[in-house]
């Protein structure tokens, strides 16, 4: 990962902190300027913006939540990949002619443990996103998908897959490549291999683009991170007719960790560094890589019929729910 210090990407609620560290700068340098001790000032207004910071994140909307999993700093799969394996190496194609840059993935070790990781890849700048296509799939990408975990089933190494995309690329060249059939066999296929899957949501989870990599015997995901049916903007658009009722759709969506783990959705919600994953990346990918070794040491106690039979329990519940009468 990155250490180079950058310039801090604010997002609207952010600006109340960065009001608070423009302020103590200017009084460590009028100090330093007069030769006067202000510490003890200095101190406190630390203190207070850190106690700030935590208010802040501890009580965030569902839209301010997503606006912190599509921050363009957030951590991306290959930032994790590379973070947390002991080697790594990255394959490509799919086989059939393509090789899609917004599905990434290959082969490395997890403590020691060869594993097969793969996941959606946004970009770090417009550039670089138009080049991944802001994460958003094409069909030869899913494929690609299945194709490494077709490999790590064969050999058994268990899957760890990544999720971070608003949706698959839903263009009329995507329909025509077979966007939906291949989306479904991925479903399909991954109820069906007998190694240890455990996926994680590390930014935004939508649609079936999520889905397409997202069946697992444990489902994790970052604290700050997004899953829903569709992106909000969608979901307004669809409901309401009017796109900037997203924040209204966004609530409704029950897109966060905390909503989606009362719903028996996700496993695990991973704590994220106070600020987000990407105010301090190398202290998420540990949460991470900790999160991922247990929840694999849990699984390989199991037998492959046994993790089938349970993944199969896991999605059957889903959406299950009891009317009571009143």
């Amino acid at each position: 990962m990155a250490t180079t210090e950058r310039k801090p990407l604010l997002l609207d609620f952010e600006k109340p902190l960065a009001e608070l560290a423009t302020r103590i700068e200017q009084i460590r340098q009028l100090a330093e300027e007069n030769g006067v001790d202000v510490s003890g000032q200095i101190r406190q207004l630390e203190a207070r913006a850190m106690q700030l910071r935590e208010e802040i994140f501890s009580s965030l909307s569902p839209s301010q939540r997503l606006q912190v999993a599509r921050h363009p700093r957030r951590p991306s799969t290959l930032d994790y990949i590379q973070a947390i394996s002991d080697e790594w190496m990255e394959l490509h194609g799919d086989r059939g002619g393509s090789d899609d840059p917004a599905m990434v993935g290959g082969v490395g070790r997890l403590d020691g443990r060869p594993v097969v990781m793969l996941g959606q890849q946004k970009g770090r700048d417009t550039k670089d996103n138009i080049a991944r296509n802001f994460g958003m799939a094409y069909p030869g990408g899913y494929r690609k998908a299945l194709r490494l975990m077709q490999h790590a089933d064969k050999f058994g190494m268990p899957i760890l897959t990544f999720i971070d995309t608003p949706a698959a690329w839903a263009g009329v060249e995507a329909e025509h490549q077979g966007q939906g059939e291949a989306i479904a066999y991925n479903l399909r296929e991954m109820f069906s291999f007998d190694v240890p899957i455990i996926c994680t949501v590390i930014g935004e989870g939508g649609s079936g683009g999520a889905l397409g990599i997202g069946v697992g015997d444990r489902l994790l995901m970052f604290e700050h991170s997004v899953y829903s049916v569709a992106p909000p903007e969608a979901c307004a658009a669809i409901l309401w007719k009017d796109a900037l009722k997203s924040p209204q759709a966004a609530v409704a969506l029950k897109m966060i960790s905390h909503d989606l783990k009362n719903l028996g959705i996700i496993d695990q919600i991973l704590p994220e560094p106070i600020g987000g994953a990407h105010s301090d990346p190398l202290k998420a990918a540990i949460t991470l890589k900790s999160a991922l070794i247990d929840n694999l040491d849990q699984l390989s106690t199991l037998t492959p019929a046994q993790r089938r039979q349970l993944r199969y329990e896991k999605f059957r519940k889903i959406g299950v729910f009891t009317e009571v009468g009143h």
